[in-house]
C-alpha cells in the first residue's frame, strides 16, 4: 500500500491514502479503476477526473513502468521521531463468546471504520489492524510539527467516538500512546501484506501502557507528556513496571484538553526565552496600540513561517502593556477545527465565561449571563451567544425563529456589539493566532471587525504563515509586518 500512499502524494491527494488502503486497493488495481469507484470511496469530483486522467496515462507500458519505478519503495532504514497510538476494544473476549461471528464481524468493523476516520482526521496513519487492535502512527509517513499533541486529541476523541456508535452493544477502548525515535522504512512481508516496519521500543511501549489504562482510558508515556506543556489535563500515574520494557516507566492518564487562553504559553509552561533582536517589531506593536487608544482603530498583520517567534512577539507586547488597563480578546485557531464555525471565537467565550468542562447546561447559562451583563448585552444578543455556544435556552431567553443566513448575520452584529461595548470602558486588544487555521465563518466575523475599528479603541493583531492572504491589507490603518527568523521559541 505504501507504493499507492506515494503515486497519490504525487498527485497532491496523500490525504485519499488512507481509503485506498481501508479498500484494499493496490497499484495493480489502480487501472481497473472507474469514477463510480472512486465516488464511492469518497473523493471529490475535480479530483477524481485528475486521478482518472494519471490512471489512463498508467495505461502505456512505457509510461507505467517508469511510474512504477519512481514509486517502487526504497529498501533503506530512516530514523524518524514517531509518536504511535495503540488502540483495544475492551470486552471483545467476552462479546466472541456470546455472540455470532458475523455479528461480531459487523462490531468489529463498526469499531475500525470509527478509529480510521478519527485518525485520519487528526493526520495519523493507520498502520495495522490486528483483530480488535489498531497500530496508528503520528509522524509517518507523513510528520507534522504536533504529532504528540495529535495523538492525545485522537486518542480522547475516539473515546468519545467508539462510546457514541450506535450499535447492539455499548463499547469501550483503552488507548497507550508513546513518543520516540525508530527506524522505518525498511520493508517486511511480501504482496499485499507488505508493509513498511517501524522498530525500536516505541510501538511495544505504546501497546504496554495500552493494557494499563482504564477502561475508556487514554494513556501516555513520559516521551509523549514532555512535549504537550499544559495543552492537557493529566493525572500521574507514578512508575509503572511494564512487561518487556526495562525500567520503571512515568505514565499518564489524558483526562481533557486544558482550559488555557494562549496554546503558545501552554507549550512553554516553563517559561519564555529572552526576545532577542526583534526591538523594532515589539516598538512597531506598542505604536500601533499607542493610536488604537487614542481612538485610531488598528491591524498589524504579523506574517512569517511556523517557528519564527510570531507568538513570542505578540506574548512580549502583552508583557509590556499589562499594567495598562485594557481588555484582551485571544482568538486561536486549530488545524483540526477548519470547518468548525465560529471555532476560535466559541473558545474565547467559553474561557471568558470560564466554563468547566463538568458544568451543567444551566450553571454555563448563569455563567454566560453574568459576563454578558458586564456589556448590557441585549436579550436577543444572549440568545444568539447561547445558540452559536451550543446551549439550551432555558426558557430565559426568546427562542430566534429566523432563517439561518439572517441569523449568521445578526450573530455577526452581536458580536461587533461586544467589541464595541468593550472599548468604551478601556482598550481593547484583539489577537487573533494561526489565520491560516480559520474557519470560513469566523474569518467573516473578524474581517467585519476590520472593516468597522477605525474609529474605535482596539488593535487587531492576526498572525500567520504566509499561505494565509488577508485581503485586508493596503488600507491605511493595516500594517502587515512580515517576521523575520530571529527567535526561534516557537511559532
Amino acid at each position: 500500500m505504501q507504493q499507492i500512499a506515494d503515486w497519490l502524494e504525487k498527485l497532491g491527494m496523500f490525504e485519499y491514502a488512507q481509503r485506498f488502503a481501508e479498500n484494499g486497493i493496490g497499484f495493480a488495481a489502480l487501472r481497473h479503476l472507474t469514477d463510480q469507484d472512486l465516488k464511492d470511496i469518497g473523493v471529490l469530483l475535480g479530483h477524481r477526473r485528475i486521478m482518472l486522467a494519471a490512471i489512463q496515462e498508467l495505461g502505456s507500458p512505457a509510461v507505467a513502468q517508469r511510474v512504477t519505478a519512481e514509486l517502487k519503495p526504497q529498501d533503506a532504514a530512516e530514523r524518524r521521531q514517531v509518536t504511535v497510538m495503540f488502540s483495544d476494544l475492551v470486552g471483545s473476549t467476552a462479546l466472541s463468546a456470546r455472540m455470532d461471528p458475523e455479528d461480531l464481524r459487523e462490531i468489529i468493523s463498526a469499531y475500525q471504520k470509527c478509529v480510521a476516520d478519527i485518525v485520519q482526521r487528526f493526520g495519523g496513519f493507520v498502520a495495522k489492524y490486528m483483530g480488535d487492535g489498531v497500530l496508528v502512527y503520528f509522524g509517518y509517513p507523513q510528520a507534522h510539527e504536533d504529532d504528540a499533541e495529535r495523538a492525545v486529541r485522537a486518542g480522547l476523541e475516539l473515546v468519545a467516538g467508539v462510546g457514541a456508535l450506535k450499535i447492539r452493544v455499548p463499547l469501550q477502548t483503552r488507548i497507550g500512546i508513546a513518543t520516540g525515535l525508530v527506524v522505518v522504512g525498511d520493508l517486511i512481508g511480501s504482496g499485499a501484506s507488505q508493509e513498511h516496519a517501524i522498530i525500536g521500543e516505541t510501538p511495544n511501549l505504546a501497546a504496554r501502557l495500552q493494557g494499563v489504562a482504564e477502561p475508556n482510558g487514554v494513556v501516555i508515556a513520559e516521551s509523549t507528556r514532555k512535549l504537550l506543556g499544559n495543552l492537557f489535563e493529566l493525572e500521574e500515574f507514578g512508575p509503572k513496571e511494564l512487561k518487556g520494557i526495562l525500567g520503571a516507566v512515568g505514565a499518564w492518564a489524558a483526562l481533557r484538553p486544558a482550559s488555557v487562553e494562549s496554546r503558545f504559553e501552554a507549550l512553554h509552561a516553563n517559561g519564555l526565552t529572552e526576545l532577542v533582536g526583534r526591538d523594532e517589531e515589539l516598538e512597531l506593536l506598542l505604536r500601533r496600540w499607542s493610536k488604537a487608544k487614542s481612538g485610531e482603530g488598528q491591524v498589524v498583520l504579523l506574517s512569517g513561517e511556523a517557528g519564527i517567534g510570531k507568538s513570542r512577539l505578540t506574548a512580549a507586547l502583552l508583557e509590556s502593556i499589562a499594567n495598562e488597563p485594557h481588555t484582551r480578546l485571544r482568538y486561536f485557531c486549530s488545524p483540526q477545527h477548519t470547518d468548525s464555525a465560529f471555532y476560535p471565537i466559541i473558545g474565547q467565550m467559553e474561557r471568558a465565561a470560564r466554563f468547566a468542562h463538568d458544568d451543567a447546561l444551566e450553571t454555563k447559562l448563569d455563567k454566560l449571563d453574568k459576563v454578558l451583563a458586564q456589556t448590557s448585552t441585549s436579550l436577543e444578543d444572549m440568545a444568539l451567544f447561547a445558540d452559536m455556544l451550543s446551549l439550551p435556552k432555558d426558557g430565559r431567553y426568546a427562542a430566534l425563529d429566523i432563517p439561518s443566513e439572517q441569523h449568521r448575520r445578526r450573530t455577526f452584529e452581536a458580536l461587533w456589539s461586544q467589541v464595541v461595548a468593550l472599548s468604551r470602558s478601556t482598550p481593547v486588544l484583539m489577537i487573533v493566532e494561526d489565520a491560516h487555521w480559520t474557519d470560513p465563518t469566523s474569518q467573516e466575523a473578524f474581517s467585519g471587525v476590520v472593516d468597522r475599528l477605525r474609529t474605535y479603541r482596539v488593535l487587531l493583531i492576526v498572525t500567520f504563515r504566509p499561505e494565509f492572504e488577508p485581503h485586508w491589507i493596503g488600507r491605511p490603518y493595516v500594517t502587515a509586518l512580515a517576521g523575520a527568523a530571529r527567535n526561534r521559541d516557537g511559532d
